[in-house]
């Protein structure tokens, strides 16, 4: 697969979150990475960009990611979002399922486990 056509989209409040998940998706080859910190600014970027793939917190500032999910896939009933929280409990997961996610990553994210979503998330998609 060829990681640098993929467009990836990180939303997090957290600057050492994103910066970590962005450098990691870099080494992989994806050139085409945005970034934001509140679930505003994700919908905002998410219909300028298109992105293939988004990374969503779920506990953030002005909308949180369940809201955010919820708005992106009313936009694009297309998008593949993929939940990330340290906040990791049953009910949240099955929140962000039942929202629209296609997975759930429990931070701090291990690469091994992002790079599989990326793939199962695209693979057959680009």
């Amino acid at each position: 697969m060829d990681f640098s056509t993929i467009k990836i989209l990180i939303t997090d409040d957290s600057v050492l979150a994103r910066k970590k998940l962005k450098d990691y998706l870099a080494s992989l080859g994806c050139q085409h990475i945005y970034e934001v910190s509140d679930g505003q600014q994700a919908i905002d970027s998410y219909k300028i960009n298109k992105p293939d793939l988004v990374f969503l917190d779920i506990i953030m500032p002005v909308k949180d990611g369940i809201t955010v999910v919820n708005e992106i896939l009313e936009f694009d009933p297309k998008a593949r979002v993929v939940m990330a929280s340290s906040v990791g409990t049953q009910s949240y997961l099955k929140e962000a399922l039942k929202a629209g996610a296609i997975d759930f990553l429990q931070k701090p994210l291990d690469n091994e486990l992002v790079k599989k979503v990326v793939l199962n998330a695209i693979g057959g998609q680009k």
